[in-house]
């Protein structure tokens, strides 16, 4: 798992007020991070709604 990236998209998740979504990312990133990176990311990876709490706990 890449822990840099899974980083940026938990500090993403927070700050938003709307929908998140990995185009929003990679826009609000002006593109140095691609949404299709984001995507595969995210499908590589089994992020239920523990794994996301734990790694937005942290953050918190």
């Amino acid at each position: 798992m890449n822990k840099e990236l899974l980083d940026i998209y938990s500090d993403y998740l927070i700050s938003q007020n709307h929908y998140a979504t990995a185009t929003g990312l990679s826009d609000l990133l002006e593109g140095s991070i691609s949404h299709d990176k984001v995507t595969r990311f995210l499908n590589k990876n089994h992020f239920g709604s523990k794994e996301l709490w734990r790694a937005l706990l942290r953050k918190i």
